[in-house]
């Protein structure tokens, strides 16, 4: 019998799905138990910050709202770090970059209100502990995404999009959270006069920092369009809104009710709550099916 010279074509290997990184995952554990020490300070020792945090902030309206915004990431990058899929976790990672980045900006620029040289031993710990982790998280996140990056594997397609009433509510947040987190970051003095309550040039960054990696991560979350893979969000959506209600209802006369933008301020957070809570019953839902 003759010897066949007909070559069969190798079948194509088809990649598994992209996992997380280990290195990944226990950067954002690590990264969420840091935040849950800021929020914890900020949040719940609002009227303590001169003692127990790494600077003074004033009033504790302030010192209350950057502390609901920490532990919103704490849950966002805890969330995150649980799931075993890369195109899962990957919408905490942009927003964790860009506010690292930009708040260790924030820092140079105010270094002289940080209490790095203070006699009390626990506000020079924590400022000098601030210091380190916003020089050396960004570089080292920014080596693992790297990392991360070089893991072959596919990406799942998106399967469940999104509400368009929850798109919507996304849309409305981007628009509006990062023209005022720009505004704040680059002339905090023109926005001082009209934002709600007293704030200092310092304090007016800060939130910019985090208004602009918040629309960041809406917006990241509308590109992605998926609500597997904005499920982690959800649940920080949620909590930074009722945390800011609740920032309010603790301090209500830190804020200027006289002035429309208090109740803007305070609808625009209602709107966040009640869309964050929403949105996690129709995650839960969607995946579900």
């Amino acid at each position: 019998m003759a010897t066949s010279n007909i070559t069969q074509k190798a079948q194509p290997t088809q990649l598994p799905i992209r996992p997380i990184h280990p290195w990944m995952r226990a950067i954002l554990y690590l990264a969420s138990a840091l935040v849950l020490i800021s929020g914890f300070q900020l949040f719940v020792l609002s009227d303590f910050t001169a003692q127990y945090f790494a600077w003074t902030v004033k009033p504790s309206l302030t010192a209350a709202t950057l502390g609901a915004a920490y532990l919103a990431s704490c849950v966002l990058e805890f969330s995150a770090a649980r799931k075993r899929i890369w195109a899962h976790a990957r919408i905490a990672i942009p927003a964790v970059m860009i506010f690292t980045s930009l708040t260790l900006v924030v820092t140079i620029l105010h270094l002289d209100r940080f209490h790095i040289t203070d006699s009390d031993l626990m506000s020079r710990n924590a400022a000098w502990a601030w210091l380190i982790i916003y020089v050396g998280i960004p570089p080292l996140l920014g080596g693992i995404w790297l990392l991360q990056a070089r893991i072959a594997g596919t990406i799942p397609a998106r399967g469940k999009p999104l509400h368009r009433a929850f798109a919507a509510c996304l849309a409305l947040a981007v628009i509006v959270l990062i023209p005022i987190g720009l505004g704040m970051l680059i002339a905090p003095q023109s926005v001082i006069p009209v934002w709600p309550w007293v704030l200092t040039p310092l304090t007016a960054r800060a939130i910019g920092a985090w208004a602009f990696a918040l629309g960041f991560a809406m917006a990241h979350a509308l590109w992605e369009n998926d609500w597997e893979r904005v499920q982690a969000a959800t649940w920080s959506i949620a909590t930074f809104g009722l945390l800011e209600l609740l920032a309010l209802a603790r301090y209500p006369g830190d804020m200027k009710w006289e002035l429309p933008q208090a109740w803007f301020y305070s609808l625009f957070m209602a709107l966040i709550a009640i869309a964050g809570v929403i949105s996690i019953i129709n995650a839960r839902r969607k995946i579900t099916e």
